[in-house]
């Protein structure tokens, strides 16, 4: 069972309902159009035989009767693709067997000019058009506002640019995403580049064209071939000067290879949405899922799941004066995450001091978010493709393309690649107050280089002397897996009393054959946490199944070393935790809490809605009930803040 998000009752989990609940928080959080004037299966004559309309619309604050229905919602179960799988997006003659029911409930209601037919992958809008004897119907990029306003082109004021949710965003972006790879022939890698570089166009026009903005398509335009050829002109223009603004990024030679037809459809898709004002992690989590479906690489790179993301910014909590960095950052997620949480903490301190309104607190934590994340947001790569993939996630999240390098973060400071030579001068070894990384795993992918090795004291050989006392050895190991040296690597990155929170396979910190490792990070760290993951976390989000821990260290101080080498040892206490449940099972799947006797737990909440009324925003709210998601992780973080309330961290 689960909450109908229109009517707060509990009604049976099935694939369709899933598809109808998504669509009603679409209509009240983006559309603006108040549950009291929804209502579900409304059932409607169509040509002597009963129908029922899964979501049907009325006039605000009108009865529910036929006379005052305007728009009408079918919704069908999102087809079974597989968790990675791509699907070919239909158009609106290929889906017209599907719409010709729609067609018919719009018909046989004379005052509903709006349809909307979806199976939560494909949304197809129509729109009525009453003639003297006859109706027709017309395919449309979206419907209105609440108001009855539509935000396209007649109306280019940023009104009608929307703050996306999660789910929505990263529906938009799975659409735009499936139709290029699905209905283009283009390899997924492909298709996910040109996807970025009209990320890159909508964010720049954002930034720069307030007001005469270039990113946009009509409602008409997508289905027309002079309509796509407008919105080609306007694209292709703003593409050029993105590739001169981000020299760094773009070498020049790239170009927008789409067909007109699959341009226009993306751009109307993104179009509706104003991505600067949209929160942080909605933005970063739907990046994520696109990036790590697409550039998910051969060595090792396995993208960190947001709640282990989460939880390690969440125990660490970075602070507004800390410089924070991701020696192997992958798309970003560390660092967007920290600048989440950043933006979190400055609109509560702003809203506490100012009192001239919502929009100007949020205006002015995001300029104090591009300032930080300009100043103290640090990431490096190997990849040449990830560090443009991690540069666009900061782009988006905080305005400012950060500072990410390309270079081989094991041979720093003598990496031969261009990112070297500015990370030098950046975050020297010894500079950083939080690291936060997940290294490629493997033995499978050992380091080999002498260069590399020779600069590692864990690349050293170790035995055993006659106590039995492990010591290391003459000479140098010919293959260490990664995320050995990745450890060494990250506390040299540190400053004394810097703290650290690195994934790593669970052999580590358990294997008889690693005791020399454990036992070099206990001579130059505190330990304040380990956290054991659950493997579907991984599983879900990364595609494999690998059993980790995040482990959570502060660099002791030379004094503290060597007061310890003396035998003046200092005892603490550290947290340790298990994560049973990651909110999803292994076929990634939702798992929600349930009392003892097998009930759901359902939680009350307050939601703001915001309707658009005579060109007005008017803000209400009202409680809705929902499902409680079976996740250890946000319990683990909290416990932990309880436990240093207790406990305070070891060292100075």
């Amino acid at each position: 069972m689960l909450p109908d998000f229109i009517t707060g009752r509990p009604i049976k989990e099935t694939p369709k309902e899933l598809v109808r609940q998504e669509v009603a928080r679409l209509l009240l959080f983006e559309y603006g159009i108040s549950p009291q004037d929804m209502q579900t299966d409304f059932p409607i004559q169509v040509e002597r035989r009963r129908r029922r309309i899964d979501i049907a619309i009325f006039e605000a604050g009108q009865e529910h009767t036929i006379e005052h229905l305007r728009r009408a919602v079918l919704c069908r179960p999102q087809p079974k693709t597989g968790a990675r799988s791509v699907i070919k997006l239909r158009d609106h003659e290929q889906a017209s067997k599907d719409l010709d029911e729609l067609k018919d409930i719009m018909a046989a209601a004379e005052g509903c000019l709006w349809g909307l037919w979806t199976n939560g992958v494909e949304r197809f809008f129509l729109k009525k058009i009453p003639k003297r004897f006859e109706v027709s119907f017309e395919p449309s990029g979206d419907w209105p506002m609440a108001d009855e306003s539509l935000g396209t082109p007649d109306v280019l004021s940023e009104t009608y640019l929307r703050r996306a949710s999660e789910e929505s965003l990263r529906r938009a972006f799975q659409r735009c995403h499936n139709f290029i790879h699905g209905n283009e022939g283009m390899p997924k890698d492909a298709a996910f580049w040109q996807f970025l570089y009209l990320i890159f166009a909508k964010m720049y026009d954002e930034r720069h064209n307030n007001g005469r903005r270039q990113f946009w398509a009509g409602p008409r335009e997508p289905f027309d071939t002079e309509g796509r050829k407008r919105v080609r002109e306007r694209i292709l223009p703003l593409f050029e000067a993105v590739k001169k603004e981000y020299k760094n990024i773009f070498r020049g030679s790239e170009e927008i290879t789409l067909s007109d037809r699959a341009l226009a459809y993306m751009v109307s898709e993104l179009a509706r949405y104003d991505l600067t004002r949209t929160e942080v992690d909605v933005k970063g989590a739907a990046y994520q899922e696109i990036v790590g479906a697409n550039l998910r690489g051969d060595r090792g790179q396995y993208f960190t799941p947001r709640r282990v993301v989460n939880l390690a910014v969440a125990i660490l909590d970075p602070k507004p004066n800390e410089r924070v960095f991701d020696p192997a950052c992958g798309t970003g997620g560390f660092l967007v995450a920290t600048i989440a949480h950043q933006f979190k903490r400055f609109r509560s301190e702003l809203s506490e001091t100012r009192t001239n309104g919502t929009n100007a607190t949020f205006e002015a934590a995001r300029e104090k978010l591009r300032i930080y994340a300009s100043q103290k947001i640090f990431g490096a790569d190997f990849d040449p493709f990830l560090v443009r993939a991690s540069t666009m996630n900061l782009l988006m999240a905080a305005n400012t393309e950060g500072n990410v390098y390309h270079m081989d973060s094991l041979a720093f400071p003598r990496s031969h690649l261009e990112g070297n030579e500015l990370a030098k001068k950046k975050v020297p070894f010894g500079s950083v107050d939080v690291l936060m990384t997940n290294p490629p795993f493997g033995s499978e992918i050992p380091i080999t280089d002498p260069a590399i090795l020779g600069g590692h004291e864990l690349a050293r050989r170790y035995k055993r002397n006659e106590e039995g006392v492990l010591l290391p050895n003459s000479g140098r190991q010919n293959a260490v897996a990664p995320e050995v040296l990745f450890i060494e690597r990250s506390i040299k990155w540190l400053r004394e009393g810097g703290r650290m929170g690195i994934v790593l396979p669970n052999g580590i910190l358990g294997n008889p054959g690693d005791e020399h490792i454990r036992r070099w990070i206990l001579r130059h760290c505190w330990v304040l946490a380990s956290v054991e993951i659950p493997v579907e976390a991984f599983i879900v989000e990364a595609n494999v199944g690998i059993l980790t821990s995040l482990l959570f260290l502060k660099k002791k101080t030379s004094e503290e070393i060597n007061m310890e080498d003396l035998g003046r040892a200092v005892d603490y206490s550290v947290f340790m935790a298990v994560a049973e449940k990651a909110g999803v099972d292994r076929r990634g799947n939702v798992l929600y809490k349930r009392t003892p006797d097998g009930n759901d737990v359902v939680k009350e909440r307050e939601v703001e809605e915001k309707v658009l009324l005579g060109g007005k925003e008017i803000k209400r709210t009202r409680k809705v009930r929902e499902l409680v998601v079976d996740d250890d992780f946000p319990a683990i973080a909290d416990a932990y803040q309880e436990f240093r309330s207790k406990n305070p961290e070891p060292g100075r």
